[in-house]
């Protein structure tokens, strides 16, 4: 049995990367992090009743993190994977950008990936084993403008996972990140039909991606073929960089 963790397991890509590894073994248990708009994970739960659980998670708060994670151990003993998915948004020219939003999407995007990291590496180091994989954007390799603190928390998450990476390779520990670009999670449903087809002229393979292209690229990271692979950053976006 592998125990797997994913946050942000309220949202499209969450979901997905619940699914993959529900379909991938039925030996997979998942736990899906959420605090707010619990009803789409809480319905995926409601597929999988035996193997998938939602669990009350502040990913910006250490002690949150802390008491997830002794949850966890209390019925399982271990935890296997780790999903960073969690996080948001809050664009806006930098010059108008109020400090409230740069320390909001700091604190979602980036405080919880070191949070989530330093919460479950106690378990895994102990384990002499497991698999991080944390999930940035291609904001973080390839900025635009509007996206100051989006961009800066996103390309903090690379440095980080190589960083971490070179630490816990020696214990049996992956840590790589991907980096979705446009992908149909839900994110884009609001979006003006003519804007959309702007959007897809600009990406070589004319098309936005699909929740389950990224899944099976986390799966992948997170499966014990992977375990040469650590420290990178993988970009899913149909060839824009």
């Amino acid at each position: 049995m592998r125990i797997i963790l994913i946050t942000g397991g309220n949202g499209g890509l969450g979901r997905a990367f619940a699914r993959a590894f529900l379909e991938e073994s039925s030996e997979n248990f998942v736990w899906l992090g959420v605090r707010a708009n619990r009803q789409h994970a809480e319905k995926l739960t409601a597929e999988f009743p035996n193997r998938a659980r939602c669990i009350e998670l502040e990913v910006s708060s250490a002690d949150a993190w802390k008491k997830a994670v002794i949850e966890i151990l209390a019925i399982h003993k271990r935890i296997d994977v780790l999903v960073n998915n969690a996080g948001k948004h809050q664009d806006s020219l930098l010059a108008t950008m109020k400090p409230e939003s740069w320390d909001s999407v700091l604190h979602s995007n980036l405080d919880s990936v070191f949070h989530g990291c330093q919460a479950v590496l106690p378990t895994m180091i102990a384990q002499h084993g497991g698999r991080i994989v944390n999930i940035s954007s291609l904001s973080g390799l390839l900025a635009p403008a509007g996206q100051a603190n989006y961009a800066a928390a996103k390309a903090g998450i690379i440095a980080l996972t190589q960083s971490l990476a070179k630490e816990v390779a020696r214990i049996g520990i992956t840590v790589n990140c991907v980096c979705p670009g446009y992908v149909d999670s839900g994110a884009f449903d609001d979006m003006p039909k003519e804007e959309r087809k702007v959007l897809e002229g600009r990406i070589p393979m004319r098309r936005f991606g699909k929740v389950e292209e990224v899944a099976a690229a986390v799966r992948f990271l997170a499966c014990a073929q992977a375990s040469y692979i650590t420290g990178c950053a993988l970009k899913i976006d149909g060839g824009i960089l």
